[in-house]
């Protein structure tokens, strides 16, 4: 069974980029987005939601049921309020910084094998999630199709949820424990460098 969700979760992450345009838009200074495909493209194309996403995925996998579908259920369901905020102009401060500390503390919460109570680890994933959903909804109102936009990113985002969940399940070996504490550390690098502005 492990090895078919290895496989699955394999030719998820290649349809993508498959998928994915050639450019990369970045949050409220890139290009124009038009529909499902800049929707489908905006988490993939751009490494700080990636990590982050993945990161959900990855520490519920880690946290185990009933954490493993909770958390990537609540972080869309609260990136879709967060870009309901954004769609209003409701300001909110910080928000590159809140999504680069997103990767950072996600990657050190798997890194550290945080074992937080469902309660809890609901309200971080939701923390995060409000600042890559208002990302988003910052670029709606300029989208030539917003709900097929909408429709194309929260698909990504779920997929990049189950490629984190897909890499957790390795935590049912001891020498996989290690492997995805070890992710959790890039992750967590890879905020940095986001944060500080290099990445």
């Amino acid at each position: 069974m492990e090895r078919l969700i290895y496989l699955v979760t394999l030719a998820l992450w290649l349809g993508m980029i498959m998928l994915a345009p050639a450019t990369a838009l970045a949050h409220t200074e890139g290009g124009v987005p038009g529909g499902f495909a800049s929707g489908f493209a905006h988490p993939i194309l751009g490494w700080d939601h990636v990590i982050a996403m993945v990161a959900v995925g990855l520490w519920g996998a880690f946290l185990g049921v009933p954490s493993l579908w909770l958390l990537p259920i609540v972080f869309p369901l609260v990136m879709a309020f967060g870009a309901g905020l954004g769609l209003l102009g409701v300001p909110l401060p910080a928000i590159e910084t809140g999504i680069a500390a997103s990767g950072i503390v996600l990657g050190l919460l798997i890194l550290l094998a945080a074992r937080f109570p469902l309660w809890l680890a609901i309200a971080v994933v939701g923390a995060f999630a409000i600042f890559h959903g208002y990302a988003h909804g910052t670029e709606l109102p300029d989208a030539a199709n917003p709900f097929a936009y909408v429709v194309g990113f929260v698909i990504a985002t779920g997929l990049l949820h189950l490629i984190g969940i897909g890499f957790g399940f390795l935590t049912h070996w001891p020498a996989g424990v290690y492997a995805v504490r070890a992710v959790g550390a890039l992750i967590a690098v890879f905020g940095v460098g986001f944060l500080i502005g290099f990445a």
